[in-house]
């Protein structure tokens, strides 16, 4: 079900393929720490050049990710996502929808598991509180499907808890941005036994 805090899924399978490219993930990410950004400064955070940072917004304004700030009169408008989040679950979909859904979480998970590894690499250069504040925590359970998504909503309420809700949220002192990130997978089927 959704509601004003959590979006419907993406339903339209080009817009879900145009989520299938590494950068705009990483604009994505920009603009949700950011709050908002420009192509110029988006260019300065990742290390791509203008022209590559504009082609890509581009497509995520295309298909409705992101929209330009109101009131800019700059040459150089800044960008702001429209939503803070968004549901790649293919719930729903035709077959089409589903595989570019997969494909859009695919790219996703290959983004947040290279920011993973690299804040791992760099946890022993941190100052002495953040040292230690990687977590990788993980279970094996057995569960009905209704446990399944009881257990899918009881992780988004501790998710939502949390949440940055933009750049409107005001920062506690002390703070530093972090990345919560769940994922629930089903396991493969396996023989039972008495299985032929």
């Amino acid at each position: 079900m959704t509601d004003a805090t959590h979006p419907a899924p993406v339903a339209d399978p080009t817009a879900l393929r145009a989520l299938a490219h590494p950068i705009r993930w990483k604009l994505i990410d920009v603009l949700a720490s950011e709050g908002t950004a420009t192509a110029t400064r988006c260019s300065e955070l990742l290390g791509e050049s203008t022209a590559t940072c504009s082609y890509h917004l581009g497509i995520l304004a295309k298909y409705g990710y992101i929209t330009r700030v109101a009131g800019r009169e700059w040459r150089d408008k800044p960008w702001r996502l429209v939503r803070p989040d968004l549901d790649l679950s293919a719930s729903g979909l035709d077959r089409d929808g589903a595989a570019a859904s997969r494909a859009a979480a695919a790219s996703y998970l290959d983004y947040e598991m290279t920011r993973l590894k690299e804040s791992l690499r760099r946890s022993p250069d941190e100052p002495e509180p953040w040292q230690h504040a990687n977590k990788i925590m993980g279970a094996t359970a057995w569960v009905t499907p209704a446990e399944l998504r009881q257990a899918a909503a009881d992780v988004q309420k501790v998710l939502d808890k949390y949440d940055s809700g933009g750049e409107n949220r005001e920062r506690p002192e002390g703070a530093r941005q972090v990345r919560l990130l769940a994922a629930i997978t089903l396991a493969p089927l396996s023989p039972q036994p008495g299985d032929e």
